[in-house]
């Protein structure tokens, strides 16, 4: 095996590297994940994910965490209503969608991401995370790289794999080329024991999703874990809006007079995501990284998930893409088929490139529809296609 006797450093503890790092232990390949989290009890922020048939579940599966995964995920929470601003409910799945179905290519199960989290954490050896590393920088060392982290002493590995987001510091060493702004802007609401503080909105809810729209704006909903509801209010603006608008994120009524005069046309039953949601809110500007970017393989270091190919949230492809770049590329490092690491890296690059690239291109697609004139129409043919 090529990396047999290498030493495997994995920057960043999201489920992209978490899934590589399993995936490489159960190989018996040398693998320390450096998580710039104080420790495992780190809060784990963003909505649910919805995992994939070929890519997701695909991971999950290969990994040998099918079933603990099967007793894990939120039965029901991928029923989706669309409904407009005014609160007309135009599409419903809740009494025609089975709550399990694993065998159907489009069934979408969902899960909390601190879950997940938790379900890859047990399935590693002990030792194999190093909490509270915010890596720093490296440079060449022999063969291998000398990593230097913030919290944590310096440390040499034989291949480094940036797992570490959107704002990969392991990027840079691989290329220059940076993401582009989509146009669109998310305000990322959360409300805790959403019966007790939303109970209107969470009776519509019925621990599913919703997304309504209108006016070229949309509010997109779903059921957390622990009763909590995750929410996102989208539209278009410019890229500085989060540190022009003038807004206090972390003043609620600030926010809730902003809504009213971004979302006037809008019924006043979606004023209560607003009121009861906790603070601060967090305004996430949506980029992508260009569809025909390419570079030249390196010998041992290289990236998957965002740091490879952050893209809009629209097709639910984002954590996908990067467990199945985890699964790839452990499949390419320890495949017989390469003669070196260089060209194993070769081959998991030139194939995600492609991947990632329809993904995203779908994700922008996607994007556009849904914050357009026409976005109710649209998201109604593309859900009545399931049917």
């Amino acid at each position: 095996m090529l990396i047999k006797n290498k030493s495997v450093a994995i920057i960043g503890g999201g489920p992209g590297g978490l899934t590589l790092a399993r995936l490489l232990q159960m190989k018996g390949v040398q693998v320390k994940v450096y998580e710039r989290d104080f420790d495992k009890n780190s809060r784990v922020q963003g909505s649910l994910l919805d995992m994939h048939q070929n890519s997701g579940l695909a991971a999950i599966h290969a990994a040998g965490l099918l079933e603990v995964f099967k007793e894990n995920f939120m039965t029901g929470a991928d029923k989706t209503k669309i409904m407009d601003e005014d609160g007309k409910v135009w599409f419903s799945d809740h009494d025609a969608k089975s709550d399990e179905n694993f065998e159907e290519e489009h069934f979408r199960p969902e899960i909390d991401r601190g879950t997940l989290r938790k379900i890859l954490l047990n399935s590693l050896n002990e030792n194999t995370i190093v909490w509270n590393s915010h890596f720093l920088s490296m440079e060449k060392e022999n063969e291998g790289w000398m990593l230097h982290f913030k919290n944590q002493p310096a440390v040499y590995a034989d291949i480094v794999i940036g797992c570490d987001g959107a704002n990969s510091k392991i990027r840079p060493y691989i290329t220059e080329i940076k993401p582009f702004y989509t146009g669109i802007v998310m305000l990322e609401g959360n409300i805790p024991d959403a019966d007790v503080n939303a109970p209107e909105i969470n009776t519509i809810l019925r621990a599913g999703k919703i997304m309504a729209f209108g006016n070229q704006k949309n509010l997109l909903m779903g059921q957390k874990e622990k009763g909590a509801i995750g929410f996102y209010a989208g539209f278009k603006a410019d890229e500085d809006w989060a540190s022009t608008s003038g807004l206090n994120y972390s003043d609620k009524s600030e926010i809730i007079q902003w809504y009213k005069k971004m979302y006037p046309e809008w019924n006043s039953i979606w004023l209560e995501l607003f009121e009861s949601a906790e603070i601060p809110f967090i305004p996430r500007p949506i980029y992508c990284m260009p569809f025909d970017q390419y570079w030249k393989s390196l010998e041992n270091v290289t990236i998957i998930g965002d740091a490879a190919h952050v893209m809009p949230p629209f097709a639910g492809e984002g954590a996908n893409m990067a467990m199945k770049d985890a699964l790839h590329l452990s499949e390419c490092l320890t495949s017989e088929n390469y003669s070196t690491i260089k060209e194993a890296i070769a081959g998991y690059e030139s194939e995600m490139r492609k991947r990632a690239s329809s993904a995203a291109e779908e994700s922008v697609k996607n994007g556009e529809i849904m914050h357009s004139e026409t976005a109710l129409q649209s998201m109604l043919d593309f859900f009545g296609s399931f049917k």
